[in-house]
């Protein structure tokens, strides 16, 4: 397992596009993650989501974006507390895959987002996207239901909340 201080989160700016475009377009990428609209000026810009190249001694391999639940009419995880975020990522560089990164780095900024004062934290994997939905539930997501059809695709609705009684160490996550 990784140390998670070892990673690294920059706000993804316009000089990331190509490489935001680059790691889309990579068949483990695509399978997941809707490489239809590509990212632009205003969607860098856009104040209900914080978008995150996320790097590993100072190599970028990840994107990372978390958002306010509440910021469109009528979002599957609108009925969640105010200051709830959601989460969405993926691993760019193919050779990074499968080694234990994510649910590293998933795990560090969960922590981020819980100091900040977020009481829940919610994703939405598509509900054969295996390999997600096994590291959410280590790093304690819980589905929040039935698998269900969004404006966004088909989804697994899942949440994690903060664990008070859980140990400082964010080994634990």
């Amino acid at each position: 397992m990784f140390a998670t201080n070892q990673y690294s989160f920059r706000k993804a700016a316009l000089d990331d596009l190509a490489l935001l475009t680059a790691w889309q377009s990579n068949p483990h990428v695509r399978a997941w993650w809707d490489t239809d609209e590509p990212y632009n000026e205003a969607n860098l810009a856009d104040p209900r989501v914080a978008r995150w190249i996320v790097s590993i001694a100072e190599r970028p391999f990840a994107f990372m974006q978390d958002y306010t639940v509440h910021g469109w009419k009528e979002h599957h995880f609108a009925s969640l507390p105010k200051g709830s975020r959601g989460i969405d990522q993926y691993i760019g560089d193919p050779e990074m895959v499968g080694v234990g990164h994510g649910s590293a780095f998933i795990g560090m900024r969960m922590q981020t987002l819980f100091d900040n004062g977020a009481p829940v934290i919610a994703t939405d994997p598509h509900p054969e996207n295996e390999r997600a939905i096994a590291v959410y539930k280590k790093l304690g997501f819980e589905p929040l239901g039935p698998t269900r059809e969004t404006r966004w695709g088909l989804i697994l609705p899942m949440a994690a909340r903060l664990r008070l009684n859980r140990c400082n160490d964010s080994s634990d996550w």
